[in-house]
């Protein structure tokens, strides 16, 4: 569903732009296609430097970064933002096939965050199938609903999961908001199932900048919320690990992604976006992955 209104949505976009190039400003077609492409990429560059500008005015208190590093951040971040939202999410069944279930081994099942698919996972489940992990991912939409109400479907995928490689538990690996998720099935079914927690860059107490983005789990995720007091209740019960990124441009303050009851690990320097393709995070999480259960 997420692929599908993503790609509609970029034609609708890039039809506008053309359409005010070629009738609006009486450009031809040339012009009109190198206005559309700037039009694209020109927003997403301000989304993205929103983005910025909020995590630098509500950072949590973090060693500075010269201007070089800090440029490179923002800089992947940006292209990171491009290849998800105009290339790996639209286009996901090219290079996003089925999962492929081990039989007789637990398997990792990732879980994406907010206004994603499992797409977004295509670097990481190669590289976590590389080191000879069975893996398998989950989409959970529609993508602005309620947190609430996507629970039942990660159920229904860790059923899934669990039959087809005959394995009584996963190990749950979430980017932002899907550690969110995942604690509400946690409190909802209990840990049956699971058998440990991994937690990418998650607002587990919330971030200000769900104050401007859509919906009602944007709402959820503020800081103070019910649905986050509510969840601040239940006591983690599995081993889980929080990994914490000092320099986020989504979660703010970047502190509110310490889970009580969770160990705390501090990412690389990198956008949130970015942490997802980028091999050192890739490498902390197979080096935790590897540790025995407490």
């Amino acid at each position: 569903m997420v692929p599908i209104s993503l790609l509609i949505w970029l034609a609708l976009e890039i039809s506008g732009y053309l359409y005010i190039g070629r009738h609006l400003m009486h450009l031809d077609w040339p012009l009109a296609i190198i206005g559309a492409i700037n039009c694209l990429l020109g927003l997403r560059f301000w989304m993205n430097a929103t983005t910025w500008f909020f995590g630098m005015k509500f950072a949590s208190p973090a060693p500075a970064l010269g201007f070089g590093k800090r440029f490179r951040i923002m800089a992947g971040e940006y292209f990171a933002f491009l290849l998800t939202f105009l290339l790996v999410i639209p286009f996901e069944r090219l290079w996003m096939p089925t999962d492929r279930l081990l039989p007789g081994q637990k398997p990792i099942l990732l879980v994406h965050g907010y206004g994603c698919s499992r797409g977004v996972w295509w670097l990481l489940r190669r590289r976590l199938e590389a080191a000879g992990y069975s893996v398998a991912t989950v989409s959970l939409a529609p993508p602005y609903t309620s947190m609430g109400k996507l629970v039942p479907l990660l159920n229904q995928r860790i059923e899934e999961v669990c039959a087809d490689t005959g394995s009584k538990q996963v190990t749950l690996v979430a980017h932002s908001m899907g550690g969110l998720i995942c604690r509400s099935y946690l409190a909802r079914h209990g840990i049956e199932r699971v058998d440990r927690l991994f937690t990418l860059a998650t607002p587990h107490a919330g971030s200000l900048l769900s104050k401007i983005a859509f919906g009602q789990n944007s709402r959820e995720m503020t800081p103070g919320s019910l649905w986050l007091r509510d969840m601040a209740t239940e006591p983690i019960k599995i081993p889980a690990v929080s990994l914490r990124n000092a320099y986020d441009n989504y979660v703010m303050p970047q502190d509110n992604q310490r889970l009580p009851g969770a160990r705390d690990v501090e990412l690389p320097a990198v956008g949130h976006i970015a942490m997802l393709y980028d091999e050192r995070v890739a490498n902390l999480l197979l080096e935790l992955l590897k540790l025995k259960k407490p």
